[in-house]
């Protein structure tokens, strides 16, 4: 399996066939100092319908269609802290590949209840937002992580130095927070995970179309 951090909550999973699924994919224009994902995808998965999460239509097919299908399971979930009257609902994705579980948490605002801590404890790898404003912050990320327990943690819907938008932080808090643990390995560079870390590890991908 490998996972590439297209740009902002974005991501791209190919399994060990080179069957993809894109996640949720943005609209043209729509987060600043990113260029256009322009994916090639067998599934898209959105996990709300904001224009910076959900251009599903934008996704295009391969030559050769993939009759298969990947094994995805959603987890309803709110945008903000106050049950979806500010932004919604927001999905929480648990997607299966090659015996991986991956987690992406989409723009998770609230914090999970038990039963939904069950179905995502223990993943494989977690995708979570760290920006804060739209989403959970930091903090929050840094202590649902330590609840979820996952093998590998990355960060996604902050701000970097060309791209982002200026409401939302950078990732260097939850960096910070998670290091002061002393339990996780920081490995850094590049845009893509090629293989699943055997020991506890934070991973800094850089979005690939900054």
């Amino acid at each position: 399996m490998k996972i590439t951090f297209i740009g902002h909550a974005c991501f791209l999973i190919e399994d060990c066939a080179g069957h993809k699924l894109a996640i949720d994919p943005y609209q043209k224009g729509s987060v600043p100092g990113l260029a256009y994902h322009d994916l090639t995808a067998d599934e898209v998965v959105c996990s709300h319908g904001h224009y910076d999460h959900d251009d599903k239509a934008g996704v295009k097919k391969p030559a050769v269609v993939w009759n298969g299908s990947f094994d995805v399971t959603s987890v309803s979930t709110f945008h903000d802290d106050v049950k979806g009257a500010a932004r919604g609902l927001n999905n929480v994705s648990i997607i299966t590949v090659d015996g991986i579980k991956v987690v992406h948490m989409g723009d998770i605002g609230c914090d999970l209840t038990a039963s939904q801590l069950d179905q995502i404890r223990n993943c494989d790898v977690l995708l979570i937002p760290v920006g804060g404003h739209y989403t959970i912050d930091s903090k929050q990320a840094f202590e649902m992580t330590k609840a979820i327990d996952p093998r590998v943690v990355i960060p996604m819907h902050y701000r970097g130095r060309t791209f982002g938008y200026n409401v939302i932080s950078t990732r260097d808090e939850f960096e910070k927070l998670v290091a002061s643990e002393g339990d996780r390995k920081v490995v850094r560079g590049g845009s893509v995970l090629e293989a699943i870390p055997a020991e506890k590890s934070l991973v800094l991908l850089d979005p690939l179309r900054a």
